[in-house]
Protein backbone atom coordinates (compact mmCIF):
# COMPACT_ATOMS: atom_id res chain seq x y z
CA UNK A 1 0.00 0.00 0.00
CA UNK A 2 1.65 3.24 -1.06
CA UNK A 3 0.51 6.56 0.19
CA UNK A 4 2.13 10.08 0.65
CA UNK A 5 3.31 10.47 4.20
CA UNK A 6 4.51 14.24 5.83
CA UNK A 7 8.59 12.89 4.42
CA UNK A 8 7.09 13.97 0.75
CA UNK A 9 5.41 17.34 1.13
CA UNK A 10 6.75 20.47 1.59
CA UNK A 11 5.48 22.27 4.99
CA UNK A 12 7.34 25.92 5.28
CA UNK A 13 5.42 28.78 5.38
CA UNK A 14 2.16 26.60 4.38
CA UNK A 15 -1.26 25.98 5.98
CA UNK A 16 -1.49 22.34 6.70
CA UNK A 17 -5.27 21.47 7.06
CA UNK A 18 -4.92 18.78 9.73
CA UNK A 19 -8.27 16.41 10.03
CA UNK A 20 -7.69 14.74 13.27
CA UNK A 21 -10.29 12.95 15.56
CA UNK A 22 -11.04 15.28 18.56
CA UNK A 23 -13.89 13.16 19.05
CA UNK A 24 -13.34 12.87 22.77
CA UNK A 25 -14.95 12.19 25.88
CA UNK A 26 -16.76 15.01 28.00
CA UNK A 27 -18.13 15.45 30.83
CA UNK A 28 -19.56 18.93 32.52
CA UNK A 29 -17.75 20.92 29.30
CA UNK A 30 -14.29 18.96 30.22
CA UNK A 31 -12.44 16.25 28.40
CA UNK A 32 -12.25 13.19 30.23
CA UNK A 33 -9.76 11.34 28.34
CA UNK A 34 -6.79 12.92 25.96
CA UNK A 35 -6.14 9.85 24.37
CA UNK A 36 -7.08 11.21 21.03
CA UNK A 37 -5.74 14.57 21.68
CA UNK A 38 -2.36 12.88 22.02
CA UNK A 39 -2.92 10.46 19.16
CA UNK A 40 -2.52 13.82 17.00
CA UNK A 41 0.91 15.11 18.57
CA UNK A 42 3.20 13.80 16.31
CA UNK A 43 1.71 15.12 13.42
CA UNK A 44 1.33 18.47 14.95
CA UNK A 45 5.08 18.16 16.19
CA UNK A 46 6.20 17.39 12.91
CA UNK A 47 4.31 20.10 11.08
CA UNK A 48 5.47 22.99 13.64
CA UNK A 49 9.01 21.70 13.32
CA UNK A 50 9.50 22.28 9.51
CA UNK A 51 7.65 25.71 9.31
CA UNK A 52 4.28 24.78 8.64
CA UNK A 53 0.85 25.87 10.23
CA UNK A 54 -1.23 23.92 11.36
CA UNK A 55 -5.02 24.22 10.89
CA UNK A 56 -6.92 21.41 12.70
CA UNK A 57 -10.10 19.95 11.52
CA UNK A 58 -12.52 17.75 13.61
CA UNK A 59 -16.08 16.94 14.45
CA UNK A 60 -17.60 16.28 18.23
CA UNK A 61 -20.81 13.96 18.66
CA UNK A 62 -23.72 14.37 15.98
CA UNK A 63 -25.03 17.63 15.36
CA UNK A 64 -26.37 16.87 12.15
CA UNK A 65 -25.64 19.95 9.86
CA UNK A 66 -27.25 22.30 12.91
CA UNK A 67 -24.98 24.72 15.37
CA UNK A 68 -25.31 23.11 18.77
CA UNK A 69 -23.65 24.95 21.35
CA UNK A 70 -22.91 21.70 24.18
CA UNK A 71 -21.19 20.40 20.64
CA UNK A 72 -18.44 22.89 20.50
CA UNK A 73 -14.88 22.10 20.03
CA UNK A 74 -14.04 24.58 22.27
CA UNK A 75 -13.52 22.68 25.24
CA UNK A 76 -10.77 20.99 23.50
CA UNK A 77 -8.43 24.13 23.08
CA UNK A 78 -7.08 24.17 26.48
CA UNK A 79 -6.04 20.96 27.13
CA UNK A 80 -4.64 20.54 23.58
CA UNK A 81 -2.50 23.69 24.05
CA UNK A 82 -1.13 22.06 27.37
CA UNK A 83 -0.16 18.97 25.48
CA UNK A 84 1.12 21.20 22.70
CA UNK A 85 3.17 23.20 24.79
CA UNK A 86 2.10 26.28 22.91
CA UNK A 87 -0.81 28.35 22.38
CA UNK A 88 -4.01 26.91 20.19
CA UNK A 89 -5.98 29.37 18.77
CA UNK A 90 -9.87 29.04 18.12
CA UNK A 91 -12.22 29.78 15.14
CA UNK A 92 -15.55 30.07 16.02
CA UNK A 93 -16.71 28.33 12.46
CA UNK A 94 -14.52 26.06 9.93
CA UNK A 95 -15.67 27.80 6.98
CA UNK A 96 -16.39 31.56 5.92
CA UNK A 97 -15.16 34.95 7.54
CA UNK A 98 -14.54 33.37 10.79
CA UNK A 99 -12.01 31.03 9.69
CA UNK A 100 -10.29 33.00 7.28
CA UNK A 101 -9.97 35.30 9.95
CA UNK A 102 -7.66 33.17 12.22
CA UNK A 103 -6.03 31.05 9.87
CA UNK A 104 -4.85 34.47 7.84
CA UNK A 105 -3.30 36.10 11.03
CA UNK A 106 -0.95 32.70 11.71
CA UNK A 107 2.60 32.28 11.80
CA UNK A 108 4.50 29.75 11.27
CA UNK A 109 4.42 27.54 14.05
CA UNK A 110 1.34 28.45 14.79
CA UNK A 111 -1.83 25.84 16.00
CA UNK A 112 -5.57 26.61 15.46
CA UNK A 113 -8.36 24.29 15.62
CA UNK A 114 -11.43 25.35 13.56
CA UNK A 115 -14.95 25.02 15.03
CA UNK A 116 -16.87 21.14 14.75
CA UNK A 117 -17.40 20.32 11.01
CA UNK A 118 -20.53 18.77 11.53
CA UNK A 119 -22.37 22.35 12.22
CA UNK A 120 -22.43 22.16 8.41
CA UNK A 121 -24.79 19.39 6.49
CA UNK A 122 -21.58 19.50 3.45
CA UNK A 123 -18.94 17.41 5.79
CA UNK A 124 -21.16 14.57 5.73
CA UNK A 125 -22.75 14.99 2.25
CA UNK A 126 -19.18 15.20 0.95
CA UNK A 127 -20.65 18.52 -0.93
CA UNK A 128 -18.10 19.95 -3.64
CA UNK A 129 -19.19 23.44 -2.31
CA UNK A 130 -18.10 22.31 1.34
CA UNK A 131 -15.39 20.90 0.49
CA UNK A 132 -14.15 23.72 -1.44
CA UNK A 133 -14.58 26.25 1.10
CA UNK A 134 -13.09 24.21 3.66
CA UNK A 135 -9.86 24.26 0.98
CA UNK A 136 -9.67 28.09 1.02
CA UNK A 137 -7.94 27.63 4.17
CA UNK A 138 -4.95 25.56 3.59
CA UNK A 139 -2.36 24.48 1.12
CA UNK A 140 -2.43 21.02 1.81
CA UNK A 141 -4.52 18.32 3.45
CA UNK A 142 -2.90 15.47 6.11
CA UNK A 143 -5.42 13.17 7.18
CA UNK A 144 -4.35 11.86 10.55
CA UNK A 145 -7.72 10.25 11.45
CA UNK A 146 -7.69 6.30 10.35
CA UNK A 147 -10.86 6.49 12.89
CA UNK A 148 -12.88 8.66 10.05
CA UNK A 149 -11.40 7.27 7.15
CA UNK A 150 -14.20 4.87 6.38
CA UNK A 151 -16.67 7.68 5.93
CA UNK A 152 -16.52 9.59 2.33
CA UNK A 153 -17.16 13.01 4.07
CA UNK A 154 -15.84 15.81 2.63
CA UNK A 155 -12.78 16.62 5.54
CA UNK A 156 -11.73 12.76 5.37
CA UNK A 157 -12.09 12.56 1.21
CA UNK A 158 -13.22 15.37 -0.66
CA UNK A 159 -10.61 17.60 0.83
CA UNK A 160 -8.01 14.79 -0.81
CA UNK A 161 -8.94 15.04 -4.26
CA UNK A 162 -8.54 19.46 -4.42
CA UNK A 163 -5.22 19.80 -2.19
CA UNK A 164 -1.49 17.72 -2.31
CA UNK A 165 -2.81 15.12 0.43
CA UNK A 166 -0.72 13.31 2.95
CA UNK A 167 -1.21 10.67 5.70
CA UNK A 168 -0.40 12.30 8.86
CA UNK A 169 2.22 10.24 11.84
CA UNK A 170 -0.66 8.37 13.52
CA UNK A 171 -2.37 7.49 10.12
CA UNK A 172 0.63 6.16 8.73
CA UNK A 173 1.40 4.07 12.05
CA UNK A 174 -1.87 2.76 11.91
CA UNK A 175 -1.94 1.73 8.16
CA UNK A 176 1.89 0.41 8.77
CA UNK A 177 0.36 -2.03 11.37
CA UNK A 178 -2.71 -2.93 9.37
CA UNK A 179 -0.52 -3.67 6.57
CA UNK A 180 2.03 -6.11 8.86
CA UNK A 181 -1.00 -7.31 9.96
CA UNK A 182 -3.18 -8.58 7.29
CA UNK A 183 -1.61 -7.00 3.46
CA UNK A 184 1.64 -8.95 3.67
CA UNK A 185 1.89 -10.27 7.11
CA UNK A 186 5.22 -12.59 8.06
CA UNK A 187 3.34 -16.48 8.63
CA UNK A 188 1.59 -18.16 10.23
CA UNK A 189 -1.26 -15.88 11.10
CA UNK A 190 -3.42 -16.40 13.44
CA UNK A 191 -6.30 -14.18 14.56
CA UNK A 192 -8.97 -14.24 17.08
CA UNK A 193 -12.52 -13.14 17.16
CA UNK A 194 -14.71 -12.44 20.00
CA UNK A 195 -17.57 -10.41 20.75
CA UNK A 196 -21.42 -11.41 21.14
CA UNK A 197 -23.05 -12.16 17.60
CA UNK A 198 -21.84 -13.81 14.63
CA UNK A 199 -24.29 -11.79 12.33
CA UNK A 200 -22.46 -8.58 13.17
CA UNK A 201 -19.14 -10.05 11.82
CA UNK A 202 -20.12 -12.68 9.20
CA UNK A 203 -18.19 -10.43 6.54
CA UNK A 204 -14.95 -10.01 9.00
CA UNK A 205 -14.66 -14.09 9.64
CA UNK A 206 -15.02 -14.77 5.71
CA UNK A 207 -12.91 -11.89 4.82
CA UNK A 208 -9.78 -13.53 7.67
CA UNK A 209 -10.78 -17.16 6.78
CA UNK A 210 -9.00 -16.07 2.89
CA UNK A 211 -6.08 -14.75 4.77
CA UNK A 212 -5.19 -16.63 7.94
CA UNK A 213 -3.78 -19.72 8.83
CA UNK A 214 -5.72 -20.37 11.90
CA UNK A 215 -8.72 -18.26 13.41
CA UNK A 216 -10.20 -18.44 16.97
CA UNK A 217 -13.40 -17.92 17.23
CA UNK A 218 -14.59 -17.10 21.17
CA UNK A 219 -17.51 -15.30 23.22
CA UNK A 220 -20.83 -15.24 22.61
CA UNK A 221 -20.76 -15.66 18.99
CA UNK A 222 -18.45 -19.15 19.89
CA UNK A 223 -21.91 -20.38 21.23
CA UNK A 224 -23.59 -20.50 17.58
CA UNK A 225 -20.72 -22.53 16.60
CA UNK A 226 -20.94 -25.07 19.06
CA UNK A 227 -24.70 -24.99 18.74
CA UNK A 228 -24.38 -25.77 15.09
CA UNK A 229 -22.00 -28.67 15.87
CA UNK A 230 -24.80 -29.89 18.11
CA UNK A 231 -23.56 -29.09 21.27
CA UNK A 232 -26.52 -28.23 23.95
CA UNK A 233 -25.79 -24.82 24.94
CA UNK A 234 -28.46 -24.37 27.87
CA UNK A 235 -29.39 -20.85 28.27
CA UNK A 236 -26.46 -19.27 26.77
CA UNK A 237 -27.00 -16.47 24.70
CA UNK A 238 -27.15 -18.11 20.91
CA UNK A 239 -28.29 -17.06 17.57
CA UNK A 240 -29.70 -20.41 16.93
CA UNK A 241 -31.30 -19.33 13.90
CA UNK A 242 -28.05 -18.99 12.24
CA UNK A 243 -26.91 -22.42 12.58
CA UNK A 244 -26.88 -23.58 9.10
CA UNK A 245 -24.78 -19.89 8.25
CA UNK A 246 -22.35 -21.49 11.06
CA UNK A 247 -21.83 -24.89 9.61
CA UNK A 248 -21.39 -22.73 6.09
CA UNK A 249 -18.58 -21.06 7.77
CA UNK A 250 -17.29 -23.81 9.23
CA UNK A 251 -16.80 -25.62 5.37
CA UNK A 252 -15.92 -22.34 3.71
CA UNK A 253 -12.68 -22.52 6.27
CA UNK A 254 -11.92 -26.13 6.02
CA UNK A 255 -12.43 -25.60 2.07
CA UNK A 256 -9.66 -22.28 2.50
CA UNK A 257 -6.91 -24.01 4.59
CA UNK A 258 -7.87 -22.01 7.41
CA UNK A 259 -8.02 -23.92 10.79
CA UNK A 260 -11.21 -23.06 12.66
CA UNK A 261 -10.52 -22.63 16.80
CA UNK A 262 -13.36 -23.15 18.84
CA UNK A 263 -13.60 -23.65 22.29
CA UNK A 264 -13.12 -27.60 23.26
CA UNK A 265 -14.20 -26.30 27.21
CA UNK A 266 -15.92 -24.01 28.61
CA UNK A 267 -17.10 -21.47 31.53
CA UNK A 268 -20.29 -21.66 33.21
CA UNK A 269 -22.73 -20.10 35.51
CA UNK A 270 -26.58 -19.23 36.38
CA UNK A 271 -25.73 -15.68 36.11
CA UNK A 272 -23.44 -12.83 35.39
CA UNK A 273 -22.51 -11.00 38.26
CA UNK A 274 -18.97 -10.31 40.18
CA UNK A 275 -17.75 -13.25 42.21
CA UNK A 276 -20.46 -15.59 40.73
CA UNK A 277 -19.58 -19.40 41.15
CA UNK A 278 -17.96 -20.31 38.38
CA UNK A 279 -17.67 -24.11 36.96
CA UNK A 280 -15.58 -25.31 34.01
CA UNK A 281 -17.46 -27.82 31.90
CA UNK A 282 -17.02 -29.75 28.72
CA UNK A 283 -19.01 -29.33 26.05
CA UNK A 284 -22.57 -29.93 26.31
CA UNK A 285 -22.49 -30.79 29.53
CA UNK A 286 -24.11 -27.42 30.98
CA UNK A 287 -27.74 -28.05 33.38
CA UNK A 288 -30.67 -25.96 31.45
CA UNK A 289 -30.29 -22.71 33.80
CA UNK A 290 -26.18 -22.42 33.04
CA UNK A 291 -24.38 -19.95 30.58
CA UNK A 292 -21.72 -20.20 28.58
CA UNK A 293 -19.83 -16.58 29.74
CA UNK A 294 -15.95 -17.77 29.44
CA UNK A 295 -13.57 -19.85 27.57
CA UNK A 296 -12.26 -22.77 29.47
CA UNK A 297 -8.97 -23.22 30.88
CA UNK A 298 -7.68 -25.83 28.17
CA UNK A 299 -9.26 -23.56 25.36
CA UNK A 300 -6.95 -21.11 26.84
CA UNK A 301 -3.90 -23.13 26.72
CA UNK A 302 -4.97 -24.20 22.79
CA UNK A 303 -5.22 -20.07 21.71
CA UNK A 304 -1.93 -19.30 23.70
CA UNK A 305 -0.02 -22.63 22.35
CA UNK A 306 -1.00 -21.51 18.76
CA UNK A 307 0.11 -17.93 19.34
CA UNK A 308 3.41 -19.32 20.31
CA UNK A 309 3.45 -21.51 16.71
CA UNK A 310 2.80 -17.58 15.05
CA UNK A 311 4.00 -15.01 13.90
CA UNK A 312 1.50 -12.33 13.89
CA UNK A 313 -1.79 -11.97 15.29
CA UNK A 314 -5.21 -10.58 14.80
CA UNK A 315 -7.34 -9.80 17.50
CA UNK A 316 -11.00 -7.94 17.86
CA UNK A 317 -13.08 -9.18 20.49
CA UNK A 318 -12.83 -10.77 23.78
CA UNK A 319 -13.18 -14.29 25.01
CA UNK A 320 -15.69 -13.95 27.61
CA UNK A 321 -17.51 -11.15 29.66
CA UNK A 322 -14.39 -9.90 30.76
CA UNK A 323 -16.53 -6.97 32.35
CA UNK A 324 -17.61 -8.88 34.91
CA UNK A 325 -14.81 -11.13 37.19
CA UNK A 326 -14.53 -14.07 37.11
CA UNK A 327 -15.84 -14.28 33.65
CA UNK A 328 -12.40 -11.90 32.42
CA UNK A 329 -10.24 -15.27 33.02
CA UNK A 330 -10.20 -16.63 29.34
CA UNK A 331 -9.68 -12.83 27.79
CA UNK A 332 -7.11 -11.97 30.47
CA UNK A 333 -4.73 -14.83 30.20
CA UNK A 334 -4.42 -14.68 26.54
CA UNK A 335 -3.59 -10.99 26.01
CA UNK A 336 -1.09 -11.26 28.47
CA UNK A 337 0.84 -14.44 27.02
CA UNK A 338 0.17 -12.35 23.50
CA UNK A 339 1.53 -9.04 25.15
CA UNK A 340 4.50 -11.12 26.33
CA UNK A 341 5.24 -12.65 23.01
CA UNK A 342 5.38 -9.73 21.43
CA UNK A 343 7.33 -7.28 23.87
CA UNK A 344 9.51 -10.41 23.34
CA UNK A 345 9.87 -9.76 19.57
CA UNK A 346 8.67 -12.92 18.73
CA UNK A 347 5.23 -11.87 17.37
CA UNK A 348 3.59 -9.16 15.72
CA UNK A 349 0.42 -8.42 17.74
CA UNK A 350 -2.21 -6.11 16.48
CA UNK A 351 -5.59 -5.65 17.92
CA UNK A 352 -8.59 -3.18 17.68
CA UNK A 353 -12.26 -2.78 18.10
CA UNK A 354 -14.11 -0.49 21.18
CA UNK A 355 -14.00 -3.97 23.68
CA UNK A 356 -11.19 -5.40 22.55
CA UNK A 357 -8.84 -1.86 23.54
CA UNK A 358 -11.19 -2.08 26.81
CA UNK A 359 -10.56 -6.45 27.25
CA UNK A 360 -6.55 -5.45 26.60
CA UNK A 361 -5.86 -2.31 29.14
CA UNK A 362 -8.05 -4.74 32.02
CA UNK A 363 -5.92 -7.38 31.12
CA UNK A 364 -2.65 -4.92 31.57
CA UNK A 365 -1.03 -5.80 28.28
CA UNK A 366 -2.40 -3.16 25.83
CA UNK A 367 1.20 -1.42 25.89
CA UNK A 368 2.86 -5.22 24.97
CA UNK A 369 0.73 -5.33 21.67
CA UNK A 370 2.52 -4.08 18.61
CA UNK A 371 -0.16 -1.79 17.96
CA UNK A 372 -3.46 -1.00 19.17
CA UNK A 373 -6.01 0.31 17.47
CA UNK A 374 -8.44 2.78 18.99
CA UNK A 375 -10.00 3.13 15.45
CA UNK A 376 -13.44 1.06 16.31
CA UNK A 377 -15.70 1.29 12.58
CA UNK A 378 -13.05 2.14 10.18
CA UNK A 379 -10.63 -0.72 12.16
CA UNK A 380 -13.43 -3.35 11.70
CA UNK A 381 -14.14 -2.05 7.87
CA UNK A 382 -10.78 -3.01 7.09
CA UNK A 383 -11.06 -6.25 8.86
CA UNK A 384 -13.70 -6.84 6.39
CA UNK A 385 -11.53 -6.33 3.22
CA UNK A 386 -13.45 -3.04 2.54
CA UNK A 387 -12.27 0.32 0.95
CA UNK A 388 -11.52 2.86 3.46
CA UNK A 389 -12.74 5.98 0.80
CA UNK A 390 -10.57 8.47 3.31
CA UNK A 391 -7.13 6.16 3.06
CA UNK A 392 -7.89 5.39 -0.64
CA UNK A 393 -8.08 9.28 -1.59
CA UNK A 394 -4.42 9.05 0.12
CA UNK A 395 -3.43 6.65 -2.31
CA UNK A 396 0.10 7.75 -4.28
Amino acid sequence: MAFRTLDDADLKGRRALVRVDFNVPMAGGQVTDDTRLRAALPTIEAIRKAGGKVVLLAHFDRPKGKRVASMSLGPVVAPLAALVGAPVAFADDCVGPDAAKVVDAMRDGDVVLLENLRFHAGEEANDPAFVAELARNGDLYVNDAFSAAHRAHASTEGLAHVLPAYAGESMRRELDALEAALGNPQRPVLGVVGGSKVSTKLELIHNLILKLDRLAIGGGMANTFLFAQGHDVAASYCEKDLADTARETMAFAAKNNCELLLPIDIVVAEKIEPGAAARVRDLGQLDEHERILDAGPRTVARLTAAMDASKTLIWNGPLGVFETPPFDAGTTAAARHAGALAKAGRLIAVAGGGDTVAALHHAGAAQDFTFVSTAGGAFLEWMEGKTLPGVAALQA
